[in-house]
């Protein structure tokens, strides 16, 4: 039989399971019932076109009192706008049913967006697959919220890794961003979050001593280094190209008899096709590359043991870090090689618009837009300077310098 009365929390959580479920009233058609083992559930009754109906609101304890109140308001609005509250909750469900989970959405973040659009989509993938996916993976991507991935970055932070924190934060707050423009969330768990490391800028230029210490490393039989490696650090040395588009390099876009390294527009941070004039050490060091790939046919400049693939960023970084001391080098980066080539090549006296133009720094302004200049020529007079430059440092001991610091346009 059924009672009715004025529903409490504390009435609500005082009743217990009978012999067989039964319902507890407030008023004529909001109730709790009670199931055989305790089970306690929000129920309200209903009549639409006619026909009696009712809709479960929700589980308690999990749903409250207070929150099956808000949902009990809901239907009511919803029935007194001619739509039948219980036809609502089952769209729910199957919405829920279906909902993307995190990795759903990882996958389709790499496949639609990443991998088409972005040359370090598998940086991204690899962070993802790391930390994200493991803590998330079955969970709805409309279910995360701010304080899981503060949570997140918390514990990639606490295992020592701050800086792989922050590269995280900003893989997931991408892939979110995306999901919301796709209408595959409601809205972004990363708004407000803050990155967890403050990350010190880089100013590393190595000293022309430096040079050539890393060359005549970079030389030795011994050094725990690859070739295609040991190869790649010396091409983005005298190219001043980015570590990504030097071991992303490909036989085909090279024209040696122009002397001419093209980087696809695909390739470029900036979209755009980038022509590098090649010097002539820069050329000497391709028929080294050359020379060891042998007869190794993959269209690579820089194969891996991975079939049809080039070596990785992660590799190259790893190797320079896991040599420090046969190197000699300290806390040196392949990013620092790029930088080390443009400061030497300003205080040899080449202009920071081309060496601006030589890094394929993106450019603002009107200027930008109108100024359809190749630069080619200052380009290949620029890196031929370098490359001589470079030719005098690698081949002679020279006095020892200091360190430089970053100029503005490097």
């Amino acid at each position: 039989m059924a009672q009715t009365r004025r529903f409490t929390d504390k009435f609500v959580q005082s009743l217990k399971p009978k012999v067989a479920r039964y319902e507890v009233y407030e008023g004529s058609s909001f109730a709790v019932r009670v199931g055989q083992g305790g089970g306690k559930t929000w129920i309200w009754f209903y009549r639409f076109e006619g026909r009696h109906r009712r809709v479960t609101l929700g589980e308690y304890p999990a749903m409250g009192l207070a929150d099956a109140r808000v949902k009990l308001a809901e239907a009511r609005k919803a029935l007194e706008s001619g739509i039948d509250p219980g036809t609502v909750k089952v769209e729910q469900q199957k919405a829920e049913r279906v909902a993307a989970t995190v990795a759903d959405l990882v996958e389709a973040y790499l496949d639609k967006w990443a991998r088409p659009r972005k040359r370090s989509a598998a940086e991204d993938e690899r962070i993802l697959r790391k930390d994200v996916i493991p803590a998330w993976r079955k969970r709805k991507a409309k279910d995360i919220a701010r304080r899981d991935v503060i949570a997140l970055l918390d514990k990639i932070v606490d295992r020592g890794s701050p800086i792989a924190a922050n590269r995280t934060l900003a893989v997931i707050r991408r892939m979110f961003g995306w999901a919301l423009s796709r209408d595959i969330i409601g809205a972004s768990p990363c708004v407000a979050v803050k990155a967890p490391a403050k990350e010190r800028r880089r100013d590393r230029v190595l000293s022309a001593d430096e040079i050539a210490a890393l060359w005549r490393a970079l030389d030795h039989p011994e050094l725990m280094i690859s070739p295609a490696i040991r190869l790649a650090l010396k091409f983005q040395l005298v190219t001043a190209q980015r570590k990504g588009e030097v071991i992303g390099a490909e036989w085909s876009e090279f024209d040696r008899l122009e002397g001419v390294w093209t980087i696809p527009a695909a390739k470029a941070k900036n979209g755009m096709p980038h022509r590098v004039p090649l010097s002539p050490l820069a050329l000497a060091v391709l028929d080294e590359i050359a020379a060891a790939a042998g007869t190794l046919d993959t269209g690579w400049l820089f194969p891996s043991r991975r079939p049809g693939k080039p070596i990785t960023g992660p590799a190259v970084d790893h190797a320079m870090r896991n040599n420090r001391g046969s190197l000699r080098m300290g806390d040196t980066t392949p990013h620092d090689l790029r930088r080390t080539a443009a400061s030497h090549m300003t205080s040899i006296g080449i202009s920071r618009l081309v060496v601006s133009k030589i890094l394929n720094h993106a450019e603002l302004g009107i200027t930008a837009v109108y100024d359809r200049h190749s630069y080619d020529g200052e380009k290949r007079a620029a890196l031929c300077a370098w490359g001589a430059r470079l030719g005098e440092i690698i081949g002679a001991r020279r006095p020892s310098e200091n360190v430089i610091t970053l100029r503005a346009s490097a």
